[in-house]
């Protein structure tokens, strides 16, 4: 069993995906060719946003949204100790300090009751995190942004598609920014991302940051990475947006069936009323995790873990001196956490015997 099955989505665009990607080697321009302008059009619309500007990587996509709101040493942006590394890396990269608010236990997005409390002059923005594919609470977030001024950049790198008061992820804010790694909702073959913005000064100035701060050629009038993303790539996302649409009814209809059938067993994804959830990783919690890993091991049903070890309980943040006990919520879910197999095209009978393994595992 696959945790994430890529082979029967692929022989569903076989003849279309391979169709689009001869087109890139015929007409041979790799780089920013006529496939990227036509994806960001369709990401754009999709979206809802009025801008799409795509990037070698979701966090290259992070980074150049940081960089485009000239975030500075010795300066400060707000997230979560929980999600992955590239949230808080982008941050330090550009030597500023990530800040850090704990989590909401139901929906292991950031707490924005405690944002405020974080917010000081050398505060530049807030980046919240649409962790494993539900968005956090926009609306209350963007309200405590604007108090203070400050940009909102979604960390939306798990979340594309999914809905939060009849609004796209990655339309919710400033910025948004998503992954295309191949295990992502919507994945290509290789790494990929893309930034989504309705200001046109900052979606300008991002297509200038992402090939080396050139507007022209070799006039480089800020500083700016190679960011660039692949028309190959862009080939592959095209031919996968064709499928997408039911693939998120897929994901939510197989998320509901595994909540519905395990909610009295383990502690199911929360949804809250004005979201729908993409399911990017079905994560539940459980006691004696590596103990109930092993047992669906036994049974081949592969699981993970994102994310076993907090932000700033990581080697490379302990310079921030923010041991145990500081983000206390983070730090009880990251040791409970643990996702089931999970895709559009996962069967029911597949379905089931994960469920039942699932039961059987915590009896």
């Amino acid at each position: 069993m696959q945790f994430i099955d890529l082979k029967t989505q692929y022989a569903k665009i076989y003849e279309d995906v391979n169709k689009r990607i001869a087109n890139v080697l015929d007409h041979g321009q790799y780089i920013l060719g006529p496939e990227i302008k036509e994806m960001e059009e369709k990401l754009a619309e999709y979206t809802g946003s009025k801008h799409c500007i795509s990037a070698a990587s979701g966090t290259d996509a992070l980074l150049i949204s940081l960089m485009v709101l000239n975030i500075k040493a010795d300066e400060e942006v707000i997230t979560t100790p929980f999600s992955f590394i590239a949230t808080a890396e982008v941050i330090a990269l550009l030597g500023a300090k990530p800040v850090f608010v704990d989590i909401d236990k139901q929906t292991y997005n950031i707490d924005y009751t405690k944002i405020e409390e974080k917010i000081n002059s050398k505060t530049k923005a807030i980046m919240p995190v649409s962790l494993y594919g539900q968005c956090a609470d926009f609306d209350e977030i963007n309200e405590i942004a604007n108090k203070y001024n400050l940009p909102v950049i979604e960390d939306a790198c798990q979340s594309f598609g999914a809905v939060y008061k009849e609004k796209k992820s990655n339309a919710l804010s400033t910025i948004g920014c998503t992954s295309f790694f191949p295990s992502k909702p919507l994945g290509c073959y290789g790494d990929g991302g893309a930034i989504f913005t309705n200001d046109d000064a900052l979606a300008e100035k991002m297509r200038h940051i992402r090939v080396h701060g050139q507007d022209k050629r070799y006039n480089h009038p800020i500083l700016g990475i190679n960011g660039r993303f692949d028309s190959i790539q862009a080939a592959v996302i095209l031919s996968k947006l064709e499928l997408f649409k039911e693939e998120v009814i897929l994901r939510e209809k197989i998320g509901k069936r595994y909540s519905e059938k395990l909610q009295d067993s383990v502690i199911t994804p929360f949804v809250k009323e004005h979201n729908t959830h993409v399911y990017a990783q079905y994560t539940i919690q459980v006691e004696n995790r590596n103990k109930f890993a092993a047992k669906l091991n036994e049974k081949n049903i592969p699981t993970a873990v994102h994310y076993p070890i907090p932000l700033h309980l990581q080697p490379v943040f302990s310079y921030l001196n923010e041991g145990a006990g500081s983000y206390p919520e983070a730090e009880a879910l990251s040791q409970k956490v643990i996702s089931l197999p999970m895709h559009p095209y996962l069967s029911e009978e597949d379905q089931d015997k994960i469920i039942n393994a699932v039961k059987d595992a915590v009896i």
